[in-house]
C-alpha cells in the first residue's frame, strides 16, 4: 500500500513539473544558517535570518536556534543547512549530522532531513548511513553538506552530500532520491559527481538548459599536494551527469591565505541576476558575487550587512505573506508600518531622545530606544522611522548598536540621544553614551545600517572643559548654517559648541561654552534651529526636566534666553525637545512616560504642533492626547499597526 502511495505521489508531482510554474510575488529572503561565533556549544544549531534587499540581514529570534540541534540530530550538532522551496508548496531542510563540540572533526552519522508546510513547524527525521546501507557504506566517515533539488525528469527530490569513507581520502559526491514523506533514502545512493581533485560543499541550480554545480575544489601537484583551494563550477546537461570541471577558481582569493567555503547560489527576486556567497570562514566573514549566465562573475567581492556571524547556509525567496509570518513567529526585524493616531507617537516600544530631519519630501525621525520595564541599562541601540503624513510612519531594521562601536562598552554604557543629517550623498549620525563620549556612523542612506566612521569618539569628557562628571559628553546638535558651516551643540550641565570641517568627522577652532542668566539651569538636550531670521536653542532645564528656548541673531549666539516651553513631561523626569518645519507646519517633539507601563526609564515620544507668536517667540506647548493631525485626509485603515511594509 506505501509503495501505491509513493508512485501516486510520484506522478502528481511529475504532472505538476510540467505544468506553467505558478506566477508567486516574492518581496524577501530567507537564510538558513548556523553561527560562528558565541559560545562554542551553541552554534551548530538551525537558524534564520531575512532581508528584503539580499544585502541587508536580520537574525531572527534574536540569533537564536529556531529548532536545537539535541532535538532533530544524533549527534547534538548540526552544520551547513539547505533550504529548498518545494515544487509541492513544502519546504525541506537537509543538514550535516555533526557536533564538532561534543566529537571533534571525527566521524558525523550521517544527515537531518527536515520538512514543513508553513516554515513555522518542521517534521524531521535522520539517516544514519552506514546503518542504514551497511554493505556498501559501513566505512562511512564523513556525510557532509548535503543539498536537495527537485529532479523534474523523474519527478523526485534528489539529496546529494559529500562522502568521505574511513581510510580513503578521496571526497566523493554521492545522491539518493528522497522517499515519498521526506524521512529517508528511497534506496542505496550513488556516484553523482567525482571530481579530479575531489569536492566538497556542492551546489546545484538550473538555469536555460544546464544544471551549474559549484563546489570547494582544490589543485594538487603530481605528489598529491594540495597547491591551492577555492570555488570551482563544474555543467552538465543532465542532473545526474556527466559534468564537465572547468578547473578554474571563481573567487578572489585562491593562492591567498584567505579560505573560502560554502558556496550557494540564488537567484534575485525580480532581476535576472543570482549571487554567489560564500563563506570566508577564517575572517569571520560573508561575501558574495553576481552573475547573470552562472558563468562570469563579478570579479571584486562584495560584503553582506548582518547583525549576525553566519556559517556555510542557504538562502530562498519568500513571499509578503511567508515574510510576514516568520517575524510574527520569531519577531520582526524588518521594515514596518505603523499609524500613529495621537499621543504617544508609538505604542509598540519604548522611545526617547526625538531628532527629525528633513530629507526630499520625507520626514525621518532618529530616536534612542528603551528596552523599558523601569530596568537599568535599559537603551541599547537606536531606531529610525519616517513619515511623508505625519500619520503614517515607517519603521526600518534597527540600523545602529552600541556594539557597532568598538571603543564603546555595551556592558557599561547607554545608548543616549542622537542626530543624524545629511551632507554630500553621506548620511552621518552623531551618537552619545553616558560616559564615553559623542562617535560618528555614517551610512549612504537615511535608513541604512551605519557603520562607526571614526573607530574612536570625536568629542569625548575631556572636551567639555568646564564639567566634572562622567556624563557631561552627551546629546550632540548637528546644524548646518546657510554659509554651509557645520556646527555640534552638546553637553549635560554645561552646553558646548564647535564648529565641524566640511568632511563632518573632524572639529574645527576651539570649543565654546554656551553661558545663561543665573536663573536658568540648563541641563541638556540642546536642540538648534532657524525661523524668520533668528536662531533657536531649545534645551530641557532643571529636574524633573521642563523644556525652555533661548534665542540669537547668529548661530553662535550671544543667546538670551526667553522663556519655558512646557513643564514636567508626564511621569517622566527627563524630556528631550525636537523642533522641525515639515508641509508649512511646525512641530514639536518630546519625549515623556505616557505609554501605559511607561515611566521614568521607559519613554515615549510624542508630537505636537504650534504657532510662532507675531515677535518670533514660541507659545507655551500644552501636552494633548490628539497629537497633530495628518497632512492628508485619507482614510488611516489602509495600514494596519504592525504589518510588514513589504
Amino acid at each position: 500500500m506505501k509503495a501505491v502511495s509513493q508512485f501516486f505521489l510520484a506522478a502528481v508531482l511529475m504532472l505538476l513539473a510540467l505544468l506553467p510554474a505558478r506566477a508567486q510575488v516574492f518581496s524577501g529572503y530567507l537564510f538558513a544558517y548556523f553561527e560562528g561565533k558565541g559560545p562554542a556549544e551553541t552554534r551548530e544549531q538551525l537558524r534564520f535570518a531575512v532581508s528584503e534587499d539580499a544585502l541587508n540581514w536580520y537574525a531572527l529570534n534574536g540569533n537564536e536556534p529556531v529548532i536545537r540541534s539535541e532535538k532533530i540530530s544524533r549527534s547534538g550538532g548540526i552544520r551547513d543547512p539547505h533550504i529548498l522551496r518545494g515544487e509541492d508548496g513544502r519546504f525541506y531542510i537537509v543538514a550535516t549530522d555533526m557536533s564538532t563540540f561534543n566529537n571533534a572533526w571525527n566521524e558525523n552519522p550521517g544527515i537531518v532531513l527536515l520538512c514543513s508546510d508553513d516554515l513555522l513547524e518542521w517534521e524531521y527525521s535522520h539517516i544514519v548511513l552506514a546503518e542504514a546501507y551497511p554493505e556498501h557504506f559501513g566505512d562511512a566517515y564523513w556525510v557532509w553538506a548535503p543539498q536537495t533539488i527537485w529532479d523534474r525528469k523523474a519527478g523526485k527530490y534528489m539529496i546529494y552530500f559529500t562522502l568521505k569513507r574511513r581510510d580513503d581520502p578521496g571526497l566523493v559526491t554521492y545522491y539518493a532520491y528522497a522517499n515519498a514523506d521526506f524521512s529517508g533514502f528511497e534506496g542505496e545512493p550513488k556516484v553523482l559527481f567525482n571530481a579530479k581533485f575531489g569536492s566538497i560543499d556542492n551546489d546545484i541550480i538550473y538555469h536555460r538548459g544546464k544544471y551549474h554545480l559549484f563546489y570547494k575544489g582544490n589543485t594538487k601537484d603530481s605528489a598529491g599536494k594540495e597547491i591551492c583551494n577555492g570555488i570551482q563550477h563544474a555543467v552538465s546537461s543532465r542532473l545526474r551527469g556527466p559534468w564537465k570541471e572547468d578547473f578554474k577558481y571563481l573567487d578572489p582569493y585562491v593562492g591567498t591565505n584567505t579560505h573560502v567555503e560554502g558556496s550557494s547560489v540564488f537567484k534575485l527576486n525580480g532581476s535576472e541576476e543570482f549571487v554567489l556567497m560564500y563563506d570566508v570562514y577564517n575572517s569571520g566573514r560573508y561575501e558574495y558575487q553576481t552573475s547573470k549566465d552562472l558563468v562570469h562573475f563579478s570579479k571584486e567581492p562584495q560584503s553582506f550587512y548582518k547583525d549576525f556571524h553566519p556559517r556555510h547556509g542557504s538562502v530562498i525567496s519568500l513571499t509578503a505573506e511567508e515574510l510576514d509570518r516568520v517575524q510574527e513567529r520569531w519577531g520582526r526585524v524588518l521594515t514596518t508600518q505603523y499609524i500613529s493616531r495621537g499621543n504617544p507617537l508609538f505604542g509598540h516600544k519604548f522611545t526617547a531622545d526625538p531628532a527629525p530631519v528633513l530629507f526630499g519630501d520625507e520626514l525621518w525621525l532618529y530616536t534612542s530606544h528603551d528596552i523599558g520595564h523601569n530596568e537599568w541599562p535599559n537603551l541599547v541601540d537606536w531606531c529610525v522611522f519616517s513619515t511623508r503624513d505625519l500619520a503614517h510612519w515607517t519603521e526600518y531594521p534597527c540600523p545602529l548598536r552600541l556594539s557597532d562601536f568598538s571603543w564603546i562598552d555595551p556592558d557599561k554604557a547607554q545608548a543616549y540621544a542622537g542626530q543624524c543629517i545629511e551632507r554630500d550623498g553621506k548620511y552621518y549620525w552623531y551618537i552619545s553614551t553616558d560616559a564615553c563620549g559623542i562617535g560618528v556612523a555614517v551610512a549612504d542612506r537615511p535608513q541604512d545600517p551605519f557603520l562607526d566612521a571614526l573607530g574612536k569618539p570625536l568629542l569625548s569628557n575631556t572636551d567639555c572643559f568646564a564639567s566634572s562628571h562622567e556624563w557631561a559628553c552627551i546629546d550632540p546638535c548637528v546644524v548646518i548654517d546657510d554659509d554651509g558651516q557645520a556646527y555640534l551643540f552638546w553637553g549635560n550641565g554645561q552646553c558646548y559648541w564647535v564648529r565641524l570641517k566640511e568632511n563632518m568627522l573632524e572639529t574645527e577652532g576651539e570649543i565654546h561654552q554656551i553661558e545663561f542668566p543665573q536663573h536658568v539651569s540648563y541641563t541638556e538636550g540642546p536642540w538648534v534651529h532657524k525661523h524668520g531670521g533668528k536662531y533657536y536653542l531649545t534645551f530641557a532645564c532643571d529636574f524633573p526636566e521642563k523644556i525652555g528656548y533661548a534665542m540669537a541673531d547668529r548661530i553662535t549666539g550671544p543667546y538670551i534666553f526667553q522663556d519655558m516651553i512646557s513643564y514636567v513631561a508626564g511621569n517622566s523626569s527627563t524630556t528631550h525637545p525636537g523642533i522641525i518645519a515639515f508641509d508649512g507646519r511646525n512641530l514639536f517633539f518630546t519625549h515623556d512616560g505616557s505609554l501605559p507601563d511607561g515611566g521614568p526609564r521607559a519613554h515615549s515620544i510624542t508630537l505636537e504642533e504650534f504657532q510662532y507668536n507675531p515677535d518670533g517667540t514660541i507659545p507655551r506647548i500644552l501636552p494633548t492626547a490628539e497629537g497633530v493631525s495628518p497632512l492628508s485626509t485619507g482614510e488611516l485603515s489602509e495600514w494596519c499597526p504592525g504589518k510588514g511594509a513589504l
